[in-house]
């Protein structure tokens, strides 16, 4: 083999992970010294693809509830069993990371790893803390937006209400959840959405990416964890539906909007948002970026 076809070969292997943390760094720095509007515009860009993931996803599981027709028959239902309907569910909402990935946009919960520039002094303490103000007030106007979009779609309405009651089940379920449990959820979703960014440092190639991406992203939705932006849309939507839904939806569902009494923008902000966010910075920053900068740039020089 000649010495040009052994650079090419080498050119198209994955990474190790001690390289991988090295272009971890560098992303971290390059991230970090982005200018505003730049940042600011590509956040709102990875609001909205997730919350189309967010979408897909509630698109998806609603096939799994049964709506009543008018002769009193069950419509709209698949029959599946709940692991089967989380699987699927967890498939589709990968959409999301893919296309903040692969189209490029800034995401809270995968920027969390530009802690590992941080700990090697090659981040400030403020530039880090820019990042993340700035990544997560786009993120939310991007996922805000989106789901004012979609209510105004009415595709709520579709399957025989099917999707909109699904959105108000989960939008209720979530801003249900108790303060610590929501904490340890958002730990254990942020762990594995900055595993999947991490597996991707190593990739060469878009398909390398996309296949990196799968496994923890739908691991993380079929166990039903928390993410911060994911929730910026799935819970406003059902905020959506609730205050300013069509009547003849609700008489679609049989239900009326006091049946979702978690549903409200303080139990959204303060009972979920908070307690979630927490739990993605512990669990992608210090669970997954820390012990990665540990383990493998901790005292040593790394590329810039």
């Amino acid at each position: 083999m000649s010495s040009e076809q052994n650079n090419n070969a080498v050119s198209i292997d994955a990474l190790m992970p001690g390289d991988m943390a090295a272009k971890a760094e560098a992303i971290g720095i390059k991230k970090a010294s982005m200018p505003f509007w730049n940042m600011f515009v590509l956040a709102i860009l990875a609001g909205a693809f997730i919350a189309l993931g967010a979408i897909f996803a509630t698109t998806v599981s609603a096939g799994s509830i049964s709506i009543k027709d008018a002769a009193g028959a069950a419509a709209y239902s698949t029959g599946l069993t709940y692991g089967v309907t989380r699987l699927l569910t967890g498939l589709v909402f990968t959409l999301g990371l893919i296309l903040v990935v692969v189209g490029g946009a800034e995401l809270f919960t995968g920027n969390n790893l530009i802690l590992m520039a941080f700990m090697d002094k090659k981040v400030s303490l403020a530039q880090l803390m820019r990042n993340w103000g700035i990544v997560y007030l786009g993120n939310f106007v991007g996922s805000i937006l989106t789901a004012l979009v979609m209510f105004l779609t009415k595709q709520y309405t579709f399957g025989n209400g099917s999707i909109g009651l699904n959105a108000l089940n989960i939008g209720n379920a979530k801003s249900g959840l108790d303060f610590v449990q929501a904490i340890a959820l958002g730990i254990m979703c942020n762990a594995l959405v900055c595993l999947a960014v991490w597996l991707c440092y190593s990739a060469r190639s878009t398909t390398d990416k996309i296949l990196a991406i799968i496994p923890p992203i739908s691991a993380f939705v079929a166990a039903g964890f928390e993410h911060s932006v994911a929730n910026m849309y799935f819970i406003p939507i059902a905020l959506f539906i609730k205050s300013w839904g069509d009547p003849k939806f609700f008489e679609m569902i049989g239900k009326t909007a006091a049946d979702f009494q978690n549903l409200t923008w303080g139990k959204f902000l303060v009972g979920n948002l908070l307690p979630v966010t927490i739990g993605n910075i512990i669990g992608g920053a210090f669970m997954v970026g820390l012990v990665y900068w540990f383990v493998y740039l901790r005292g040593k020089k790394t590329a810039k």
